[in-house]
């Protein structure tokens, strides 16, 4: 079957077409890597994958980058939920990207099928609702299979083993999915040495250092990482102590009461360009010295601020660049 007849049928026929299509070498290398059909438990659900996508819609930023590090960004039919500029590394690739939605929005379900997606990944599961892109069972449903990062099987909820391993192994399956897997293992060991070199380069101290990890506000309350994610297993593989690793959820809603009496001796900053209040690094170290509470840490006074890009603090292929930013940070301050 050709690619015009692939195109010619109903919305969802592309799934069954997808990998039969390519023209190239890349194409031929996508259908000869990757034994199909094969089915992966994923979140607590068996998702059959009958051939290497070519039609994908990834519901953020994030997972569309992942994609372009796959060598697979050609493939991509439309993304969403943008909230920041490009690495200057991918930016062209990641350009030619349609948006299906307003920037800093999700795609919505309508907007999603007129894409017509042979497979649709995500990094949150907030976007894999009625109110957004679509419940994953609806989608199987009409053909479509899905992926969703294990970091995130159930919205905001800790995961035990939230470490650089799994996301690792979430870029083996991805190449494995794409047809690509040699291209999953080789981004995985490159990362590996990037995050290795930076944990090896991180001072030693006599005592840990404690740390607030503030991400966001909302309405005035301050949003910490707690346990179960990326920034906890970050502290620990830097040696520093994360105030809120007692928190029942990996982003907790805390008060600034919380952060007073537990006094962090360092604050990372999340550098966040969604345009949502006190969003970027800059406006957060000002709004910590403007309170009148805050503005009497130790941490706040010294300008013991760390910055990192928001969107690293989630899994995806800058978190490894989060944890060089974190250690060479830690070594500033001394």
């Amino acid at each position: 079957m050709n690619s015009m007849t692939c195109l010619a049928l109903s919305m969802f026929a592309v799934a069954g077409c997808a990998g039969t299509t390519s023209s190239g070498a890349e194409g031929k290398t996508a259908a000869s890597a990757t034994a199909y059909p094969f089915t992966l438990d994923n979140c607590g659900t068996d998702v059959t994958y009958k051939a290497a996508p070519q039609r994908v819609v990834t519901l953020n930023q994030t997972a569309a980058e992942i994609l372009i590090h796959l060598g697979v960004g050609d493939r991509i039919a439309g993304t969403g939920y943008e909230i920041e500029k490009t690495p200057p590394a991918i930016a062209a690739q990641y350009e030619r990207i349609p948006l299906l939605s307003a920037p800093g929005a999700e795609i919505k379900h309508e907007k999603l099928l007129e894409a017509q997606p042979d497979f649709v990944y995500g990094s949150f599961a907030s976007l894999f609702t009625k109110e957004q892109s679509g419940e994953r069972e609806q989608l199987h449903d009409l053909g479509v299979p899905t992926y969703l990062t294990e970091f995130d099987c159930t919205y905001h909820e800790s995961v035990a083993d939230a470490d650089f391993a799994k996301l690792f192994e979430e870029y083996r399956r991805l190449g494995r999915i794409m047809g690509v897997p040699e291209a999953g293992e080789k981004l995985a060991t490159e990362q590996k040495g990037v995050i290795d070199q930076a944990v090896g380069a991180v001072e030693k101290r006599d005592e840990p250092l404690r740390v607030m990890w503030f991400y966001s506000t909302y309405e005035g309350t301050p949003w910490a990482a707690g346990p179960g994610g990326l920034p906890q297993h970050m502290s620990e593989l830097v040696g520093v102590e994360n105030i809120f690793a007692d928190a029942k959820t990996k982003w907790a809603e805390v008060s600034w009461d919380e952060v007073a009496a537990r006094d962090p001796d360092v604050i990372i900053l999340a550098d966040l360009t969604r345009g949502e209040p006190n969003d970027t690094a800059e406006e957060k170290a000002e709004l910590l010295r403007k309170d009148p509470l805050t503005s009497r840490l130790a941490a706040v006074k010294g300008n013991r601020f760390i910055t990192i890009p928001g969107s690293h603090m989630d899994p995806g292929y800058g978190s490894a660049s989060a944890v060089r930013a974190l250690a060479d940070g830690l070594n500033k301050l001394g």
